[in-house]
């Protein structure tokens, strides 16, 4: 199958449109309908049904999508390595990672490595849950944790500090708590019912079990109630970091500590030697460690 045919049916499917399709990829309807036609010969089915509006996948275009977009990818993916390996990064990077992330630490850094390697495109998805990176066309993701999966490279990055936060107006409107024995008396924002918060202090180690008023999985969620007044609650450093230059946020009882989060990018091991996978993860360390991830820096 001819490439510049699959893109072609990529974008038909996407688009439903054959005059769609055509204006995406500057190309005549003419093209367009004969390259569907010929993908269509080779497949020896129909990939579409055809209205005079519309353009609907056929049980054999679902069949074909998801190979497809695999193939081209894979493809455009080869010929950036053997045009780009030891250079540029350039192609399309595919990223995947939870939405709190995607919002708070990847969004935040693209502008600045867009314009390092004006030859890369980007494509940030979102899921809350694991996905097969190697099956979707994944080449970075950023999670917590690692995988227990041997088709998978992963790199440790800087770890985030976890800080108790509180926005102006909460404080001032019930008063801020000297001690952590003082917290029950507060609205507090937890990630999930029943939970525990264990602090270091110092030497000591301290253990609080909360009763969320607000039970917010979602760390931007979460910092949105935060900032409008909702209670106290823990945010990831890249998301209160902001928040705290801005003034909508402050930090709560600085002296408790908490587990860092553990941050890995994970990759498949046949894209270990991409350029561009490469200089998305030294990008983001560079992002990590100089955001004012440290209570020194806020």
């Amino acid at each position: 199958m001819d490439q510049a045919d699959l893109i072609i049916f990529l974008r038909l499917a996407d688009s439903g449109s054959l005059s769609g399709t055509a204006r995406t990829l500057k190309s005549p309807k003419s093209s367009v309908s004969r390259a569907l036609v010929r993908l269509e010969t080779e497949i020896g089915s129909a990939l579409f049904d055809r209205s005079t509006r519309h353009f609907r996948l056929t049980d054999a275009g679902k069949l074909l999508l998801p190979y497809a977009s695999r193939a081209v990818h894979d493809l455009q993916e080869a010929q950036a390595i053997i045009d780009g390996y030891a250079g540029e990064p350039r192609g399309l990077l595919r990223i995947n990672t939870t939405q709190s992330f995607a919002q708070g630490l990847v969004a935040p850094m693209l502008p600045e490595f867009l314009d390092r390697y004006p030859a890369l495109t980007v494509e940030l998805t979102t899921d809350s849950n694991y996905v097969d990176i190697a099956r979707e066309g994944i080449d970075v993701a950023v999670r917590v944790g690692t995988l227990p999966d041997s088709s998978l490279v992963a790199r440790r990055l800087p770890p985030v500090e976890l800080w108790l936060c509180a926005s102006p107006s909460y404080l001032s409107r019930s008063g801020a708590p000297m001690a952590a024995s003082e917290l029950h008396g507060h609205r507090l924002v937890v990630r999930e019912a029943p939970t525990s918060w264990v602090f270091q202090d110092g030497q000591a180690e301290l253990t609080i079990r909360p009763r969320g008023s607000a039970i917010i999985p979602d760390a931007a969620a979460q910092k949105i109630v935060l900032e409008g007044g909702g209670g106290i609650g823990f945010l990831p450093s890249y998301l209160a970091a902001p928040a705290l230059r801005a003034g909508t946020l402050v930090r709560v009882l600085p002296s408790l500590r908490r587990e860092p989060i553990e941050l890995h990018a994970l990759y498949p091991t046949h894209r270990s030697m991409s350029a561009k996978v490469r200089g998305f993860i030294d990008a983001l360390v560079g992002h990590l460690e100089t955001v004012g991830l440290t209570s020194s820096r806020v």
